[in-house]
């Protein structure tokens, strides 16, 4: 009984100590955009949350334009008269390496009206919408691997006037820390777009969850690739088992290595040729399994590997590189590319064939340096208290992406503190109504402020004295009453205030007065 005891406490105690070094499960946001609940979908039930955080836009029924699309009912759309930008901006997001998805829609009944418009996450353009989208697997969804390191993430809609912008659903999916790791330009500023994810020697497109793949590596799709051209390969597979796979830190399938093409007599070179975007880097990913019966041993089968005609490995053994048949080796390179194609060949060198696996493709992005939060909740609070018409917009970042700047505001970029903030506000004429409030003195670069033409009311905030940097303020010809704020006399940079046609009353500022000798122009009338 003793003897039982101690191997019970000694398999619980291993239980335990296994139990608390297990990696925890992975963050994961799903939305569905235009739901009103929470709602799993076959074939794996999958949790979809009620739609949440978005800035505009209105939720109708969904045309899904793939079957490779989540199978939800409904979108959000965001039409121009909510503004060129609009957002979703998810809070309480852990700090770490994530995959962001967005799949687009078609609104039900309109499937011949197809958007084009721009997405971006954290203030950088990760995807353009091109013509004929809705009916290409690989471009119905946009996605890209990002570092969220604010405890939030912001993605961006950008209306380009051809169309509303339409989405069925957002994915935030947690994946390891060095997860696609590519060499000493990987890091925190950097993005990395998919571009393209192939699997090669099938017919299935297949997403991680249906290869039954390890969470942390994310859920990426596969688009299937059965042959390169007619009579130029072969398809291969095998149920036999892939040793390194689902490793640390990319975690692929075991499943992925388990087709392959492999080139033929009539065609020895093995070759690929996509459409990319010129002048742009890309991360090159090569998957190889040994899989053809035929090659027992190291040796059997070499060859070299091209891009776009220069060689970027030599000799390249699958066997001998991997240790061994049906065992995964990945190969990465990262190129710049010029022209609009990519073209990938495998030139043999041993052996007369080729064999190849799956490709990832992803263009390297600069993350955009962002708006000082300080000046973007300013802006925020300025937007609240005048009432800005939907049609602004003003939502997600002002000053990035530096394609879709918020109209009235502008931006200048501070090099040693790697910052955008607003040096500007041009709001006159716009049909403003509301006060000014405190916050706009949170603006400390402001050099000019044009808030003439509207309905603007109440008082001249004492605390604009403190924008030193101040050498423009025009407010002519609103409904601002009270005195003119002594503090205005510490704006030493001032060289032009209008305040004419409000309701101002009391005495001029003395160090206003004297300014008039120094060339400044200042205009107030008193009713």
């Amino acid at each position: 009984m003793l003897r039982f005891t101690l191997l019970w406490l000694l398999v619980f105690l291993f239980a335990s100590i296994s139990s608390s070094s297990a990696r925890p499960a992975p963050y994961a946001m799903r939305i569905s955009c235009g739901a009103r609940q929470n709602i799993r979908t076959p074939p794996t039930y999958t949790r979809w949350y009620k739609d949440f955080a978005y800035t505009g836009g209105i939720p109708a029924n969904a045309t899904a334009p793939s079957h490779i699309t989540p199978p939800l009912k409904t979108l959000r759309y965001f039409p121009l008269s909510e503004g060129p930008e609009n957002c979703y901006i998810i809070n309480r997001v852990p700090k770490g390496h994530y995959s962001v998805r967005i799949f687009f829609g078609l609104v039900e009944h309109e499937i011949d009206n197809e958007p084009l418009f721009e997405v971006s996450v954290e203030g950088t353009i990760i995807h353009s919408l091109k013509s004929g989208w809705s009916k290409n697997d690989e471009q119905v969804f946009a996605e890209a691997l990002v570092f969220l390191l604010d405890g939030s993430v912001s993605i961006c809609f950008h209306s380009t006037g051809r169309g509303d912008p339409t989405i069925i659903s957002i994915e935030i999916l947690q994946i390891d820390e060095k997860a696609y790791y590519f060499g000493p330009e990987w890091g925190r500023g950097v993005i990395l777009k998919t571009t393209s994810r192939l699997t090669c020697g099938t017919s299935k497109p297949k997403f991680d969850e249906d290869y039954s793949g390890d969470h942390w590596g994310g859920d990426r799709f596969w688009h299937p690739i059965r042959t390169f051209g007619k009579n130029v390969d072969a398809p291969r597979s095998t149920e036999s088992g892939i040793k390194k796979a689902s490793t640390v830190p990319n975690f692929y399938p075991e499943a992925l290595y388990q087709s392959a093409v492999v080139s033929t007599d009539s065609k020895p070179d093995l070759a690929y040729t996509m459409d990319v975007d010129p002048n742009k880097n890309y991360s090159i990913w090569l998957h190889f399994a040994e899989i053809d019966a035929t090659i027992t041993s190291a040796g059997k089968r070499v060859f070299d590997v091209l891009i776009n005609g220069g060689t970027v490995f030599e000799n390249v053994d699958v066997v001998g590189m991997s240790g061994d048949r049906y065992t995964a080796l990945v190969l990465n390179t990262t190129v710049a590319l010029s022209g609009r194609t990519l073209t990938i060949t495998l030139h043999p060198k041993k052996g007369n064939h080729a064999i190849l696996t799956a490709i990832e493709v992803f263009q390297v992005i600069v993350a955009e340096s962002k708006t000082s939060p300080e000046e973007v909740r300013a802006l925020q609070a300025l937007k609240k208290s005048l009432g800005l018409p939907n049609r602004f917009g003003w939502n997600g970042d002002p000053c990035v992406p530096k394609e879709h700047p918020w109209s009235g505001a502008d931006c200048h970029f501070d090099k040693s503190g790697g910052k955008w903030f607003i040096d500007g506000l041009g709001l006159g004429n716009q049909g403003l109504r509301g006060s000014l409030p405190n916050e706009i003195s949170k603006l400390h670069h402001l050099q000019s402020i044009n808030l003439s033409g509207n309905s603007i009311h109440g008082v001249i905030p004492s605390s604009l004295g403190t924008v030193t940097s101040l050498e423009t303020l025009d407010l002519s010809y609103n409904f601002l009453n009270g005195s003119i704020p002594e503090s205005l006399g510490k704006l030493t940079a001032l060289r032009r205030l209008n305040l004419n046609g409000n309701s101002l009353s009391g005495r001029v500022p003395s160090a206003l007065g004297g300014r008039l000798l120094n060339g400044a122009s200042f205009k107030y009338f008193y009713r």
